[in-house]
């Protein structure tokens, strides 16, 4: 017969205090004194206690649970369909996230919303009686409509302006970090031409990408013509989609496509070398997000790094902070970025990495957003 678990009785019998006790000092409650929490603590260790979520959501008015939302980009039933839009890269900022919240003693509730545009409030208000706070990745809910949902509960944006009130804002530096790449492609490569694959149209960080690589490049004098400004949806296969459609049309490349992301990048590639362009030796392209597979193929993709477990880690801080009455001193935390240099955009980089054709990543998928 297996042995009995130890439970918060037996704790309290062996720290001999009350059960109340054990249970404020499991919430690291201040009216604890910590000679007794200590005690308490050794008694845990003692008896290798595991703490139940249940049981400190009793005696905290906490779940002990953060929502973390994202929304589904839009498919179709297929197999096919379903996996060309994984999100490798909304898997990152998971992995942060996740492991952030168990190191705060909380759990990350996921939960997928709408078909690839904002899913309104009706779900988020359906996950706030179970969470204590919500994450809300790109596109989930419309920045003006965040406000009436921060007021029931706190929210972590992870796209945005920062202009939402009552929420907290996680974001890259998305204008920093084109402005760069702008910077570079005319000082470095004297580019005079350049065109724009976005993502979908309602996602912020594919229009506060688009927006300054407009400004930054108006202010250098890139010449951007409104038929090289192309939609994806931030795959693949959406980029790909994108690119054939534009070189259907017919007239004259630029001489860079930017990528809002690095998915799109890859479908870019692939389809300018299936009409017979080579990249960069007659259209450049660049990326967004520095994800594993684009070091390793031909060319190696010029892109602008930023961490995807960094962004979920700053988001957990960010609303656990927030929770216990401490929010950060300013509602909007900007992460920083990098831009990296390699091949697609012309530079001659030298890579030890053995490559991988480009067709051969058309499946490749690094996720939404940014």
């Amino acid at each position: 017969m297996a042995e009995a678990q130890p439970t918060i009785y037996d704790v309290a019998q062996s720290a001999g205090v009350s059960i109340a006790t054990v249970s404020r000092a499991l919430n690291d409650q201040s009216s604890v004194r910590p000679a007794t929490r200590e005690k308490v603590l050794r008694a845990m260790r003692e008896l290798q206690f595991v703490p139940s979520s249940v049981a400190r959501g009793l005696s905290s008015g906490k779940h002990w649970v953060l929502g973390l939302v994202f929304v589904h980009s839009p498919v179709t039933n297929s197999v096919d369909a379903v996996e060309e839009a994984s999100l490798l890269y909304t898997d990152i900022v998971i992995r942060g996230a996740e492991s952030r919240a168990a190191h705060h003693g909380y759990s990350l509730l996921l939960s997928g919303a709408g078909n690839g545009r904002p899913a309104g409030m009706e779900p988020l208000l359906a996950l706030s009686g179970s969470v204590d706070g919500l994450i809300l990745m790109d596109r989930v809910l419309r920045e003006e409509n965040v406000s009436d949902l921060a007021r029931r509960l706190p929210v972590v944006l992870l796209a945005g302006r920062g202009e939402s009130n009552g929420a907290i804002t996680v974001r890259t530096d998305n204008e920093g970090a084109i402005r760069a790449l702008v910077d570079h492609l005319v000082d470095e490569h004297g580019v005079r031409s350049a065109g724009f694959v976005a993502g979908l149209d309602e996602s912020p960080d594919s229009a506060a990408r688009l927006r300054t690589f407009r400004d930054a490049s108006d202010a250098r004098g890139v010449a951007v013509r409104e038929r090289n400004v192309l939609r994806g949806d931030w795959t693949s296969a959406g980029g790909e989609r994108a690119m054939r459609a534009r070189l259907s049309r017919g007239g004259s490349l630029p001489e860079v496509l930017v990528c809002a992301n690095d998915q799109m990048a890859v479908g870019v590639i692939h389809a300018l070398r299936a009409s017979g362009y080579e990249v960069p030796r007659d259209v450049a392209v660049t990326g967004f997000d520095d994800i594993s597979l684009t070091r390793y193929f031909r060319p190696s993709l010029t892109t602008i790094r930023q961490s995807g477990a960094r962004l979920g880690e700053a988001a957990v801080d960010s609303l656990v902070a927030a929770l216990d009455g401490t929010p950060p001193a300013s509602t909007t935390v900007v992460l920083e970025t990098e831009l990296v240099v390699r091949e697609s955009c012309g530079c001659a980089v030298p890579s030890t990495s053995s490559a991988l054709a480009t067709s051969g990543l058309v499946g490749a998928r690094d996720g939404d957003g940014g």
